[in-house]
């Protein structure tokens, strides 16, 4: 972006930080590639008020050049969100002003005066989908210059999760510290064994009846610090989600039976095959596990790591039960 590209007014759009922190700084950074002196006003509404308002956007007596930024402006004062949206009748010629905005319904009025004020209008929603996220991870390795195969983007995207700096810092750590194409191979020396030994693949292995896995995973992520009652939730947190998709409601939809076991919409599918040899008799068993281990691992017993082997292989039982 160039600074000759950069509206005098433009408005973020949207509810991704990472995206949104990206987009004020290339906008900030377009300006001062052609003015390093620029002076720059970061604003949270907290730090607006009618007098700084005027403040920073009057016209400059000796022609400086200004960036204002306006963060989180749906939440602006109702006399505030007035005051900005009269300086859109009437901007300065050396202010630009950048306007960042969650998206919603609150505070639309001033999205929509600004639109109509002719304001280059930029979107940052946050990726919902996997496949968004899949291209957001992609989209990392072509702005570094490098290439990441399908097979290892989606190795990384699983071992990495769905936060989006996360998958940034992810991306920065392999361009960094590999040369070439990556594949699954360079993604494994990196994000295999602590990425993959976390409390979710414990509980994972271990509704799904893999019970030596699931010892496994969960001796390394005590090893590698897990704290065990971060793995004692996720084990609760899979059994629960059990329990709501084993006798699901008759016509139940299943955005409704995702949010009460508490998982993205995504992920049902593959909770109702970890589901399957799983009775009402065995949940409610494991669920008395869970709680039991909970007990435990707070002060009722001594050893948490025994506690936690006990509820796996519990679990594992526990799968079978029919009675």
């Amino acid at each position: 972006m160039s600074t000759a590209s950069v509206s005098a007014l433009s408005v973020v759009v949207g509810d991704e930080e990472l995206l949104v922190d990206r987009a004020v700084a290339e906008l900030v950074a377009a300006v001062r590639a052609g003015d390093p002196e620029v002076d720059v006003h970061d604003l949270m509404p907290g730090q607006v008020s009618a007098g700084k308002l005027v403040e920073v956007t009057s016209p400059s007596l000796f022609g400086e050049r200004r960036v204002v930024v306006l963060r989180s402006a749906q939440d602006l004062t109702k006399d505030l969100a007035t005051e900005v949206t009269g300086y859109l009748r009437a901007p300065a010629d050396d202010v630009v002003l950048v306007l960042v905005h969650a998206g919603g319904a609150k505070g639309k009025a001033l999205l929509d005066a600004a639109l109509k004020a002719g304001a280059t209008r930029i979107n940052c929603a946050k990726p919902t989908k996997a496949a968004e996220r899949l291209e957001f991870l992609k989209g990392e390795f072509s702005r570094a210059g490098r290439q990441i195969t399908r097979d290892a983007a989606q190795a990384l995207l699983d071992a990495v999760g769905t936060d989006l700096r996360e998958i940034a810092a992810a991306c920065t750590q392999l361009v960094a510290d590999t040369e070439g194409r990556v594949d699954e191979k360079a993604v494994a020396r990196y994000h295999t064994g602590k990425a993959e030994a976390t409390g979710f693949t414990v509980a994972d292995r271990a509704v799904e009846g893999r019970v030596a896995e699931a010892l496994e995973q969960l001796r390394w992520s005590l090893a590698v610090g897990t704290a065990p009652v971060l793995i004692n939730s996720a084990l609760a947190g899979a059994v629960r989600g059990l329990a709501v998709v084993v006798q699901p409601p008759r016509g139940i939809a299943d955005a409704e039976l995702a949010k009460r076991a508490k998982v993205p919409p995504w992920k049902l599918k593959s909770l109702r095959q970890q589901a399957r040899g799983w009775s009402p008799q065995g949940v409610a068993r494991a669920l008395q596990v869970v709680a039991e281990t909970d007990a435990l691992i707070k002060g009722a017993g001594r050893d948490p790591a025994y506690a936690l082997e006990r509820a796996v292989i519990e679990i594992g039982t526990a799968r079978g039960q029919r009675r």
